[in-house]
């Protein structure tokens, strides 16, 4: 079957794109990786021994990252409805966060044992159609909220990508009431077309 001319650009754009070219170079398994370490760099996210939680992580680059940064006394959970790859020193769950038993393995493997992040990048299947995905976003974006208010520990913080557009704002609001500071970080790694921004969540007030 013929590819389409908008996905022979996507495919022209991604194998052409430093940031593909860099991830396979270092060993990282996706571009992603790079937005992460840009936010790292400014913010000092993870540090040694922290417990992690990476929610949509599939391929994994963003677990990756955690887990060096994390070391060997660190934990790092991830979690994604595709299936991973195994990164050693990562526990895996493969389901669909948006369903009870994946969720209920998640808090079965952290027994009790308060998290310093919660990171997500999940984002819904894209139909095209901006009224059916982006509160499909949102609700994504609530359900990693939820769990980042159930499961960090008191000045835990939170990192959540969120498409702007309709609830953004509210979303926003959301995240005020939760942590002491909430602030807006667009990496470099990000395609500038994109209407992705990531959220930054620090001081988790229990």
């Amino acid at each position: 079957m013929a590819r389409s001319k908008s996905s022979r650009s996507w495919l022209d754009r991604h194998f052409n794109d430093n940031y593909v070219k860099q991830a396979q170079q270092l060993g990282y398994r996706s571009r992603a990786a790079f937005k992460f370490l840009e936010i790292q760099e400014k913010d000092n996210l993870v540090k040694p021994g922290h417990v992690v939680v990476d929610l949509g992580a599939a391929p994994g680059g963003w677990s990756q990252i955690a887990k060096d940064l994390a070391g060997e006394e660190g934990l790092v959970f991830a979690l994604d409805i595709l299936p991973m790859d195994p990164i050693a020193g990562v526990q895996v769950i493969e389901g669909d966060f948006r369903e009870e038993e994946p969720f209920d393995k998640l808090l079965a493997m952290l027994d009790g044992r308060p998290v310093d992040l919660v990171i997500s990048d999940m984002a819904p299947n894209i139909s095209g159609v901006a009224a059916v995905d982006q509160p499909r976003s949102m609700y994504l974006c609530e359900l990693a909220l939820a769990f980042a208010r159930q499961t960090l520990r008191p000045d835990g913080d939170f990192l959540v990508k969120v498409f702007q557009g309709e609830g953004f704002d509210e979303f926003f609001r959301q995240m005020r009431e939760n942590f002491s500071k909430v602030v807006t970080r667009k990496p470099q790694a990000s395609r500038s077309k994109s209407r992705e921004v990531y959220l930054l969540g620090r001081g988790f007030k229990v």
